[in-house]
């Protein structure tokens, strides 16, 4: 991906003071403001390429709307609850955040928990008591653990409890399950995990798919004295049903660091003996809080000098094109996307790759991504990239799919595009670092296409003065002709390609020369 271009952001809460050092060290202007009312926020937002915050602000819709250059929203910490990730994706804005900066604090709370009754039997040591039986607790070696969420939190939390014994399951429905089965991981649904897990700890976004995630649907699948932890958002697991499944036993304890409401009025919860609650410490200590004003600076820092893009909750695509081959790749998508042969309304767009090889395994997303990019260019408002493409497609009623397949030709991308009943394909490459169409509507060019430049496409019936036609035609239009491009195939109608000097003036007059002069259909 070629570098974003980030000259002002505008840190809207207090953090650590390294956060706007090193963007400055790194060449961008940064303005400090804390406090800010809404509408505040919404004039100053105009000025800005970059939005830092925390928790505090609220960055809605019209927060979003109002910006007219802004382009990355990032995060200092985990969650992303105040930020409009859906209104930033539909504006092309990448929204990012840094879950490693509290990762180390969220899990030793994980792990602490429900796991033994130490605060417990402290409390009962200061009362003058001594319950030896009271505060029996189990071992974590050998148990199941559940983890819903399989982010890089989730990932932390695996790898500090496998050192525990304990064997690790989860649920994610973005991660790959070969990924996660690298860190020891074996991914399945949420309906086979709850009767396996003795433990269930959440990591996942608070939204509508995961709000009331663990319920009383949930806890009567799981195994009876299942313990649970959550230490991402209030309301991933149904307060309501959990204190249920503790009074009943269903539930053997629970730690909880975060709450639907905070801090919360109803304390039925905190106050039952099986349940360890904290008041959202998270990244409650100093260390964490210097990681994740550090993190955030550095992955903006990284993102514009094109090294690594870090974090991104709506743009995971972007993470693999920060090599210099998907820059070639990007190109060729957003080139065919774009080359005018398409009709106006779409109803399909299938993207195929063939023998894209191992260098290129990861490609296919964001080269599905350029492909709409470049179909959705249009001159209108909507300014498609790469975040938003797929999402302005879908808006627009537009079926997007993508296939691997170990087709004849080595490393090609081809796109058919479908309306209406009818198709329409282009099949293209990259050779020697430049896009190249190799095919267009079975017509198969001789030599390869260069899609740089400014290009006509037209269809025709072979006949020797086919050429000295088009180049008369292109003088009396005023526009030179460069190259010239035609079709293996000698017989019916074949797609030809000519490369201009500038681009037409009057396309609509040189349609009706050709088709009076030479049957071609441009």
């Amino acid at each position: 991906m070629a570098p974003i271009s980030i000259k002002r952001i505008l840190i809207s809460e207090s953090v650590d003071p390294c956060c706007k050092k090193i963007l400055q060290e790194n060449g961008i202007q940064v303005t400090e403001k804390q406090n800010m009312s809404k509408d505040d926020l919404i004039a100053e937002i105009k000025d800005y390429d970059g939005l830092v915050v925390r928790s505090a602000t609220k960055v809605t819709a019209d927060v979003i709307n109002a910006a007219l250059n802004l382009k990355i929203i990032g995060r200092a910490g985990t969650g992303v609850d105040n930020v409009d990730v859906d209104a930033a994706t539909i504006k092309g804005i990448i929204v990012m955040n840094t879950p490693s900066g509290n990762t180390i604090s969220a899990t030793l709370l994980c792990t602490i928990h429900p796991h033994v009754y130490v605060p417990q039997a402290a409390m009962s040591m200061k009362a003058g008591n001594w319950d030896r039986k009271k505060f029996m607790g189990t071992e974590l070696y050998g148990k199941i653990l559940g983890i819903v969420g399989l982010g890089r939190i989730g990932k932390e939390v695996a790898t500090r409890m496998q050192s525990f014994g304990m064997k690790t399951i989860g649920y994610d429905p973005i991660t790959p399950p070969e990924v996660t089965a690298t860190w020891g991981v074996e991914q399945m649904s949420l309906e086979q995990l709850w009767p396996q897990c003795d433990y269930i700890t959440v990591h996942t976004p608070l939204m509508p798919s995961t709000a009331g995630l663990l319920n009383d649907t949930s806890f009567a699948k799981c195994k009876k004295g299942v313990k649970v932890v959550n230490c991402a958002r209030g309301g991933i697991i149904d307060e309501d049903a959990l204190l249920r499944a503790l009074e009943s036993r269903q539930c053997g304890g629970a730690g909880l660091d975060v709450f639907v409401e905070e801090p919360p009025k109803n304390h039925a919860l905190v106050n039952h003996p099986n349940v360890i609650s904290c008041p959202h410490l998270g990244a409650s200590t100093k260390e964490a809080q210097a990681r994740c004003g550090q993190d955030i600076a550095l992955q903006i820092v990284d993102m514009v000098m094109g090294k690594s893009l870090v974090g991104a909750v709506n743009a995971q695509v972007l993470a693999s094109t920060f090599t210099p081959e998907s820059h070639q790749w990007i190109k060729l998508g957003e080139a065919i996307g774009a080359c005018g042969l398409w009709p106006c309304k779409l109803n399909m767009v299938c993207c195929f790759y063939h023998n894209l090889g191992d260098c290129l395994k990861d490609s296919s997303a964001y080269m599905t991504s350029a492909v709409m990019v470049g179909l959705l260019s249009d001159g209108s408002q909507s300014c498609p990239n790469l975040v938003n493409s797929l999402t302005l497609a879908k808006e627009s009623g537009i079926t997007v799919t993508r296939n691997h397949s170990e087709g004849l030709t080595q490393g090609a991308c081809e796109v058919e595009i479908s309306v209406n009943g009818s198709s329409y394909r282009a099949t293209g490459s990259v050779q020697g670092g430049v896009p190249v169409l190799l095919e267009l509507n079975r017509s198969v060019f001789r030599q390869p296409v260069s899609l740089t430049g400014n290009l006509l496409f037209f269809k025709a019936v072979a006949s020797p003065p086919l050429l000295p036609s088009v180049t008369g035609l292109l003088a009396t239009a005023g526009v030179e002709m460069e190259s010239f491009s035609a079709p293996a195939a000698r017989s019916g109608d074949q797609w030809y390609c000519v490369g201009l000097s500038s681009l037409l003036v009057d396309l609509g007059a040189l349609k009706s020369l050709v088709k009076a002069a030479a049957q071609v259909s441009v």
